[in-house]
């Protein structure tokens, strides 16, 4: 899942964000894309020409009249092999001019200029007020209407002080709408149910049972299905991490708490993804207060309860969605993976070595379904994500 071989024409206008987009342009080449920026006279007064062109690699364009492309027509040429036009920060001006046509610079003219097919993003950067203000939202209102994607803008403070929305999308965040929107809506319309993480059983206030997961291979499903155009809940165990944006997250703890939140929300859902690392027992005689080290070397008796087997009771609703289970072993992967697909009755099953995959950010997957099992190489879990999303897609 990334942006290799895409070229973006990245513009620039007048605005502190600018200097997101040096961030921006370092995070869309290093997954992959050509970027070649174009910055308005006002963008030059917030960053430099020379910084966007070190970060981009290619040579920044600033004037009309720029004579370095051969024909002097920088507002053509430079749109007719793009795959996307970003516009990032985009004041409250540009979306002005960009809303009545107005081509007074090089950036605008090559927007009023770019091809049918090459489409116009923008993320809006400006003060609550401008933002707030009727005219700008008459424009945002027309550029929808015009076809063009608007990105953001977000609440919270402001260079100038004030509190509002008006924020430009950080970086991570316009990458991850430039992937998603050239990812294939492969579940677009979908509703799909994702379990991630470890769960924990409380001992006492400050002990529990848990395990190694750490919830990246979820998290990375979500993403990819969100990127596929789905509605995506997420139910989470404690994780050290953050649910991309878009996706609606849930945290539990326990399993009986992932557990009640999963029969909650599965209702009307297409597709559930039992990634989570669920604990089997919890503790039935827990303590109220910490335990405490006895002198005479013993230890305190724990009593095990079982733990509700989430996967199997979605797997035999009536009209349950299309399950996919995960099965993390340590060893006898083949056999043990392929029975509990079986057992719980489920058409796929993904496995893997637990030591090899827990907290890596890569792992080796295999598939398991009627016909028999499937094994994809090592890879990035982001990219085993975006595979085993179009899997799921294709066997709906």
């Amino acid at each position: 899942m990334d942006l290799t071989g895409k070229k973006i024409v990245l513009g620039l206008t007048g605005g502190i964000a600018c200097y997101k987009a040096a961030e921006l342009t370092r995070a869309l080449t290093k997954a992959g894309a050509a970027v070649q920026v174009v910055m308005t006279e006002s963008a030059t007064h917030f960053i430099t020409s020379v910084t966007m062109q070190a970060l981009s690699g290619n040579t920044v364009y600033t004037d009309q009249w720029d004579a370095r492309i051969a024909n002097n027509m920088p507002h053509i040429d430079l749109t007719r092999d793009a795959d996307a036009i970003l516009i990032a920060p985009c004041s409250a001006d540009f979306m002005s001019k960009l809303a009545h046509g107005g081509c007074d610079d090089l950036l605008s003219t090559l927007c009023l200029a770019r091809p049918a097919g090459v489409p116009l993003l923008i993320a809006p950067a400006m003060n609550v007020e401008m933002w707030q203000n009727a005219a700008t939202q008459r424009n945002a209102a027309q550029l929808r209407a015009d076809g063009i994607h608007l990105l953001g803008p977000d609440a919270g403070p402001q260079a100038c002080g004030e509190i509002g929305m008006g924020r430009m999308l950080e970086a991570q965040q316009l990458l991850e709408s430039m992937i998603a929107f050239f990812t294939p809506k492969l579940l677009a319309g979908k509703r799909v149910l994702l379990t991630a993480g470890p769960t924990f059983e409380p001992i006492d206030p400050v002990r529990g049972i848990t395990n190694l997961s750490s919830g990246k291979m979820g998290y990375a499903l979500a993403r990819a299905a969100l990127y596929a155009g789905a509605d995506v809940t997420l139910i989470s165990g404690p994780v050290a991490l953050t649910a991309p944006d878009g996706v609606h997250c849930i945290a539990v703890q326990t399993a009986r708490e992932m557990h009640s939140a999963v029969m909650s929300h599965i209702a009307g859902q297409q597709v559930f993804i039992a990634v989570a690392a669920v604990a089997d027992w919890h503790i039935v005689n827990t303590s109220a207060q910490k335990l405490k080290k006895q002198n005479d070397g013993t230890s305190p008796a724990l009593a095990f309860g079982l733990n509700p087997d989430i996967l199997a009771e979605v797997a035999a609703l009536p009209k349950r969605p299309f399950c996919v289970g995960f099965a993390a072993e340590s060893e006898n992967l083949l056999a043990y993976a392929e029975e509990k697909r079986r057992r719980k009755n489920i058409p796929l099953l993904v496995g893997n070595i637990a030591h090899a995959a827990f907290g890596q950010d890569s792992n080796t997957l295999t598939l398991f379904d009627e016909r028999g099992h499937t094994e994809l190489p090592r890879a990035d879990k982001q990219e085993l994500a975006t595979l085993l999303i179009a899997e799921i897609a294709h066997r709906l």
